[in-house]
Order: C-alpha cells, then structure tokens, then sequence
C-alpha cells in the first residue's frame, strides 16, 4: 500500500488517536511508539516496541517566532524550563516544577504576570517555545572546503564550478578555506594578495593535532600572530601575515576579503599533476586531507559552528585511511569480501576515520561528503564522520551531473528570512519525571557523558547519558530516543498519572545567535489490566520506523541473518501480545486497526536495500542506511515501503497497492522510493507511445496521461534532498528492475499460470510474497510452542 493508504480514515478511538498523533507531529515534531505508557517496567518490556519517540528538534513551525528573552529555569536538579505543565500560582509569583516538584520564585520581569495576562511558555499551545538568547556574540559561519583533485578533469571543473556558485550563495562575513589533495595536501593561504601560497603535507604521514598547531603557527582557540617559520618543500619559509590578520585567518577568511582571490585560486587549480601508471589508480591521500581539515578547525574554532566539506572522486590509495591499494588489479573490498574476512584495509581505516569524527564531533564541526565517482570511494569506512556530526552524505557518479549539482545548491536553501536552512554546535538535554528514564538515542549525535538520575542503567543506541551533542542539523533531522519505565512491577504507577519528558535543544542559528528550543510534552500511564487502551494507542507508522533505527544499529554490528532473526522475533511476539486467536488456530488470527499495516512495514524493511545487501556495495549500503538514520517518520517509511500511484483511461491518479498484480499493460506507474523516482509504462502504453499517438490531435488525453506522471514526479523532487535518481523506463526494461525489486512478489515465475489475465505481470523472484509472509506470522504467532 502507499502512504496515502496509510493515511487513510480510520473509525471510532483510532480516529482520535490519529488526530492525536497528527497534531502532536504537527505542533511538536515528536511521534511516540505508545501515546499511552505502562505503568512498570515489566509491563513495558511485555511490550516488544520500546516506549520511543522520534523527535524533529527544528521542525518548521511558521507560527513560532522566536521569544527574545531568556528561559526560565528551575534552580533544582533537573533544571526544567518553565512550560505548560508547571502549575503557577499568580499570587505568589511562583511556579512548581513537574520534574523535582520543588516551588521556584518568577524572575522580577514577570511580576505583571496574572490569569488575564500570561507569558507564552504557560500557554498549551506553546508545548514547543523558542528563546532567543540575550547574552553572547554572534560568531559567523565556517565552511572548510577540502576539494580531491585526482578526479578527470570535466569532474573537477565541475567541482570548482558547483563551488564557486557555492560561494556566491554565502554571507559576506562567512570564513572560508580550501584544502586541496591527490598524493600530496595543500592547505592554501589566503591572507595574502596578489600571489598564491600554500602548506604542502606529505600524503603518507599521518598529523596529529599537536604537529597540525606546530607547523601552521597556530594556539588552539586563536591563532599567533607575527612572523612564523615552516617547513615547505624541506626548506624554512619565513612569513608574515597581513596587517591586522593572525594566524586562524591566514587560512580561514571572510568571503568579502577573499571572495577575488579564492574565485582566481579555484579558476586555475589544476588536475593533480602526478602521472598516473597503467594499471593502477592514482594516488589519493584523502586521510591526511581530512586530518588536516579537522585539526586545522580545532585549533582555530573549538566548539564553534563550522562545516567541512569533502569533494571526494575516489578511494584513499595512500597513507592512514587507505581503503583500497593503487593497483587496479585489487578490486576494493565488497560485502563478500567483509563477510569473509578478506577487506584487507577496513578495520584500520574504520577506526581512523571514526577517531576524526570523534574529534570534530567534540568540537562541535560538521562533516559533509559529497561522493561522485563510478566505483566505490570508501563512504562505508568514512560513514562515521557524517553519522555523528550530521553532515550531508550524497553520492552520485559524477559531478557533472544534474543529481549532484542540484542537490549541492540545495545544502545553501535558505528560509523565509533569508537564513539557511542549517544549525550548528546544538547540544540536545533529555529531562524526564521520576516515573520515565532515558535508555538511549539513535541518530546524528555523540554522547555529552552527562549521567543522572534520570538516565537508565539498559543502553540502547547512544545511552547512558541525558545530553548529546548535535554538531549539525536542519528542520528534517529527526532523532529517536528510548525510554523505560522506572517503576517496578510491585509498585505501578498509578491509573491515570501523567509522564513528562522536556526537550532542550540549544543550538547555534546561521545568523550566528545562539537560541534555545524547548518541547515539553506528556502522555498518561494506563494501568496493565486495561491494556486494550495501550493498544489503541500504538502508532504503528513510529513504531516501524523506530524498530528500523534498531535494527540499523544492530546491522552495524551482527550478521545480516541475525537482524532479520531479531525482527522476526520481534514481530511474533508483538502479535502474540496485541493479536486476536484461538490457541493452534491461525484462521483465528486478527490485528486490530492499529497494528494492521505493521507486518506489511517488517515485511518491505526485511526486504529492502537497508538489510538486503545482494547487488548493493558496502558504500551503497552505507550511504542508505545515513539517510534512515536523519530522516523523519514519513519520509523513512516511503524509504521503507515506497509509494505507487497509478495513471490510465479509468479515471484520475490513484495510490495502488506495491504488489506485482498493480503492473498491468494499460497503466502508467509512479513510483517514489525516496533514492529513486521511477516512471513505469506498461507494455500496452509504451507501444502506444512508440507510436507517436501523442503528437496527433484527436488524442490529447493520451499526451496529458503521458505528461502526468512527469510533472508530479517534477512536484517531488522540487523539494527532494538529496535529489532521487529520476528513471523513465517501460515494461520489461532494464531499467524496470527498480520497481520490480521493491513490489510484493504476489504473482512470481513459480506461479503464473494459476492467475487470471488481470493479475499483472511475474515478478522473477525467490522471494516469499506478504501473503505467504503472513501465513507464517500467524501459524507462529498462535502456535502453543512458540
């Protein structure tokens, strides 16, 4: 089914719940597996689904003008923010916490403060408040560019021209730097004018912070002034810096001062001029680059907003982080490979670019790679730096294509302020009541190491903290945390109580201030013996998606076969739980309206790219699996489950089900995955197109039918990022295998003959279908052993 089918209307309690769940999505950016809790933590495990939320920290609310003055906050452990749920006495000039429960005097500015006139932060439908903070300079912006120039020479001008358009999209007060590599890396100067300088770095020496501080002249945090002796090319140059500059921007400088000098420097920027043997691949210290561009800004910018951008066009052939040697003869590793043991380089490069991205991520530095190139580049051993500081990941096979250029504009949108659409160095605070304890999160993060009483002993993703460091994200970066809850089973919670989580998101804004977010929210505690008021609660879209994130986690990890074990396991016992049957009966099987499309979800997540690596490479896989980790609830289920709609003769486009009886000869499919956006001409058609009956007159429905599915495919990706693969194929077409990968194998090549005309076409596939899929989930879920 589409996602339009998951949508749609519902009867009696789910009709309410939906609405809930809506709005709350909606006002808060927060979607809960369970919008009514456990009462103990036994209970809660009986559950299968944790209690978990995805929470879009920056979702988009036009009707939320930031508040400019600071929060109000409690001078008790956990220091909640006053919010709707506080009781204020108007009185007294005082509030209660819902968290310590402890009285806290209104600061003097809220004496006016009566029934008739309340601030914003106590009114209901502020549960998500945005504070501008009053004190601290506003810093500018720090783009880093780190630019592989082993690439062919149409990739690289490319490149330079997607940078240069880059540039002009820039703030004037934004710093920019440029480092270049191929077998060696060049960190170019642009403090001076009218001639060219650069640092050269060997390409096989890995630096360390210290040494990165020593031969640039730099003090962490600042940077020297005056006269500085490097090494260049073995000989002692002595330099000194412009008037009135220091060392940090010799490297990193204004758009308004360099934006002349970087245009030239790019303009002329050559193709590495290393030859390149027969047989092998060239020389690509991309390691060292990164090494470089992370102690570089760690020395200069700790913990403030920056981003460095990697333009990568291949493997690293050389020094700390080869993923693959310069003989072309070596295939550079594969999933077989990695299974087997034999993906020689992995593990090292792995372990180095995961310690790189646990130095930016500390200092708060965002890392974006933009892959382009035919073959693999490494992505799967460089994931990390992406996935903990919430850098972009796009990959592509060229950057001289519409796919990248288009999805590299888009990283500079910006908002109906003319801001970007980007945040920075943001630090996100868990608070819980007494009643709930945080298990862990799982997205663009890194822990912040701050344990209390609010933090579970169980981990689940990134656990065994209250605070993470969100180095970079935008309004669809979506989290997800875990909860468990504290109270045992002896002593439930009582009938009715409410739990509250507060969220508290501060963040650096592009313009440079820094703002506080708080979403606090709250659902009731439902007494075990009524479970049927848990049930109705389930938001089974969440709770897919969530499992999904999990399942991630645990791919990273375990075998391929041992995940979709997990979720095998998982889903028979939630249908063991929540289902309807006699015992040894599966006829008897039933899911009530809330769990009724949840199998379906399993089904599509156990047969897809994020789980399935047949026909995928290890970057592949890596690059999918980045996008299910940042994306909200209803774009990771159209990842998971992608959408089909239908255009023929019979009447307007319609969502149909994504099952092989759907292609049929007479129809014209369209298909969003997320990755791909897939026109299908049925055979009956494309013949008819072949034709050319469209450029005749008397059949103009039959060119606005062919016309249709391309302008809402245009719809799509108008705010696609990064931008899907369009393909336009027909039936029986290579091409096709797109669609025929994903639809349920309903009608295969072992079945064919036992369907009628209109049953579509086979899908030539081993592939269980859902209704099998189904059998089988019932037969173990009512079976008396299992």
């Amino acid at each position: 089914m589409t996602s339009f089918l998951r949508r749609g209307s519902t009867r009696g309690n789910m009709a309410t719940y939906q609405e809930f769940i809506q709005q709350n999505e909606d006002r808060d950016g927060v979607r809960f597996s369970w919008n009514a809790w456990p009462g103990s933590r036994l209970e809660g495990t009986r559950l299968v689904v944790p209690v978990a939320c995805t929470f879009t920290p920056l979702k988009e609310r036009p009707d939320l003008p930031p508040v400019q003055y600071d929060p109000v906050v409690s001078n008790r452990s956990p220091n909640c923010i006053l919010n709707p749920f506080c009781q204020v006495d108007f009185h007294a000039k005082s509030w209660t916490c819902p968290f310590s429960y402890q009285r806290n005097a209104l600061p003097a500015q809220y004496r006016g403060i009566s029934e008739e006139q309340q601030p914003a932060e106590i009114l209901p439908q502020f549960t998500t408040l945005e504070y501008t903070l009053q004190k601290g300079s506003t810093v500018p912006l720090a783009f880093l560019i780190v630019l592989d120039t082993c690439m062919d020479e149409e990739d690289l001008q490319a490149a330079k021209e997607s940078l240069q358009m880059a540039l002009s999209l820039l703030p004037q007060n934004a710093l920019v730097g440029l480092i270049t590599f191929g077998r060696v890396v060049q960190l170019h100067e642009l403090g001076c004018e009218g001639i060219s300088k650069s640092y050269v770095f060997k390409g096989t020496k890995e630096l360390t912070p210290k040494q990165i501080q020593d031969l640039l002249g730099l003090a962490r945090g600042g940077g020297g002034g005056g006269a500085q002796q490097q090494q260049q090319g073995g000989r002692p140059v002595t330099h000194q810096p412009a008037p009135g500059s220091s060392g940090t921007n010799r490297f990193l400088q204004p758009i308004q001062i360099c934006d002349m000098s970087l245009t030239d420097l790019l303009s002329e920027l050559q193709h590495d001029p290393w030859p390149v043997p027969q047989g092998k691949r060239p020389l690509r210290a991309s390691g060292v680059a990164m090494s470089l561009a992370v102690g570089l800004l760690e020395s200069t910018f700790p913990n403030t907003g920056a981003r460095i951008m990697l333009f990568l066009g291949g493997p690293c052939t050389q020094g700390p982080g080869i993923v693959v040697d310069n003989e072309l003869k070596n295939p550079i590793r594969s999933h077989h490979d990695i299974e087997k043991g034999d993906a020689r380089y992995m593990k090292k490069a792995t372990k180095f670019y995961d310690s790189l991205a646990a130095r930016a991520a500390e200092n708060g530095h965002v890392v974006d790679i933009f892959s382009c190139a035919l073959d693999q580049t490494g992505l799967n051993e460089m994931k990390a730096l992406c996935n903990s500081t919430g850098g972009h990941m796009v990959m592509g096979d060229s950057f001289n294509t519409s796919l990248f250029k288009q999805s590299f504009q888009r990283v500079f949108a910006k908002d109906s302020k003319g801001d970007f659409r980007m945040a920075f160095n943001a630090t996100l605070e868990v608070k819980t009541s007494r009643e709930l304890k945080v298990m862990g999160a799982i997205g663009p993060c890194v822990s912040m190491k701050k344990n209390n009483g609010s933090v579970s002993d169980t981990e689940l993703g990134v656990g065994g903290t209250s605070m993470w460091k969100l180095c970079g994200l935008d309004s669809s970066t979506t989290m997800a945390f875990f909860f468990e809850v504290a109270n045992q089973h002896s002593t439930p919670v009582p009938q009715g109580q409410r739990g509250i989580i507060q969220f508290v998101l501060s963040y650096q804004h592009p313009s440079g201030q820094r703002r506080v977010r708080v979403t606090t929210l709250s659902r009731n505690f439902v007494d075990a013996s009524a479970p049927q008021h848990i049930y109705a609660s389930f938001d089974q879209e969440a709770a897919a998606v969530l499992l999904a994130r999990m399942a991630m986690i645990k791919a990273d990890v375990d075998d391929g076969p041992d995940v979709l074990r997990w979720l095998d396991r998982s889903l028979i016992r939630l249908c063991q739980k929540v289902g309807e049957y006699m015992k040894d009966d599966p006829s008897s099987f039933r899911l009530s309206e809330a769990f009724s499309m949840f199998p379906q979800f399993l089904f599509h997540l156990r047969r897809s790219q994020f789980l399935q690596t047949f026909n995928n490479s290890p970057d592949e896989s890596a690059y999918y699996r980045n996008k299910l980790l940042i994306e909200d609830v209803n774009t990771c289920l159209i990842m998971i489950q992608p959408t089909l709609y239908s255009y023929s003769f019979n009447g307007p486009p319609e969502p149909v089900l994504l099952d092989s009886s759907s292609l049929q000869p007479d129809r014209i499919l369209l298909m969003d995955s997320f990755f791909h956006i897939l026109i299908f001409h049925g055979e009956t058609i494309a013949s008819w197109r072949n034709q050319g009956f469209q450029n005749q007159p008397d059949h103009e429905n039959f060119r606005q039918l062919l016309q249709a599915p391309i302008d809402d495919a245009q719809e799509i990706l108008r705010g696609r990022f990064p931008m899907s693969r369009y393909i336009n194929c027909d039936q029986g077409d290579s091409q096709s295998r797109f669609l025929t990968s994903k639809v349920n194998p309903s009608q295969t090549h072992n079945n064919m003959y036992g369907w009628g005309q209109d049953a579509g076409t086979p899908v030539l596939t081993d592939d269980v279908s859902l209704q099998v899929f189904m059998e089988h989930l019932k037969k173990l879920a009512v079976s008396s052993s299992s």
